[in-house]
């Protein structure tokens, strides 16, 4: 069973420096129908200016990625981290019994262009920490990369949550398929282009819920990119 959420149908607010749209109910946002999916919380499409971004704030209790499209992020913590990310890149910060972290744009020129997304901790009071890891396009390039995982198999960042996270370009009629377990789901997110998730056609910012599937199926239309979460 699949159920489809429409770009056109998320939150959004502009900001001016940063305009947001939003998958799942997030600040001013609110939908009660749509809060997270299993144990994914957040899906935020964010645009920042050059040279804005977000301040010092800070977080508890989490497992937070950062999937940079364009440009560069400088991010800071309260852990003593400060990097630079880029396209390709993957950072998992696990906020557990608290961190502070900012986030701004790193160029005065160019916007940013990311996905935030939330995930639920398996537990909770981890110890704070952070890892990042570059996968180029051509690591995902017709296929489903696995970039975050539990255990940290096949160089992906290791995520403290019973959750997998796949990424994907797909030239136009490329196919690639993730198993899934009984009692798993899915949740597809279309980062740019078009995709087709099981015969389906789907845009930029589209998502997809999928229950009750032993496979998700990926068809490339026009290199689309994409995200695959598979959860418990």
């Amino acid at each position: 069973m699949m159920t489809i959420r429409k770009a056109a149908d998320r939150g959004h607010a502009n900001h001016g420096w940063l305009d947001s749209h939003f998958t799942f109910s997030f600040a001013d946002y609110y939908d009660p129908k749509h809060m997270g999916f299993r144990g994914l919380r957040v899906i935020n499409d964010d645009r920042i200016e050059a040279g804005r971004g977000f301040g010092a704030h800070p977080h508890r209790d989490m497992e937070i990625i950062t999937y940079l499209l364009d440009g560069a992020i400088a991010h800071k913590d309260s852990t003593g981290t400060g990097a630079i990310i880029r396209p390709g890149d993957v950072q998992r910060m696990t906020a557990g019994t608290g961190v502070t972290h900012s986030e701004m744009n790193a160029s005065r020129a160019d916007e940013a262009h990311l996905l935030q997304i939330w995930i639920n901790p398996a537990q909770q009071n981890l110890a704070p920490g952070y890892e990042q890891k570059a996968f180029t396009d051509a690591d995902k390039r017709n296929q489903l990369r696995l970039v975050a995982s539990p255990d940290g198999r096949d160089g992906s960042v290791t995520l403290h949550a019973d959750a997998r996270l796949y990424a994907g370009i797909f030239e136009e009629g490329k196919t690639a398929e993730v198993a899934l377990e009984p009692g798993r789901h899915a949740w597809i997110h279309v980062a740019r282009g078009t995709v087709k998730v099981d015969g389906t056609e789907l845009g930029e910012g589209d998502g997809a819920a999928i229950s009750d599937a032993r496979s998700v199926k990926i068809e490339g239309v026009d290199e689309g990119e994409l995200l695959v979460f598979d959860l418990a």
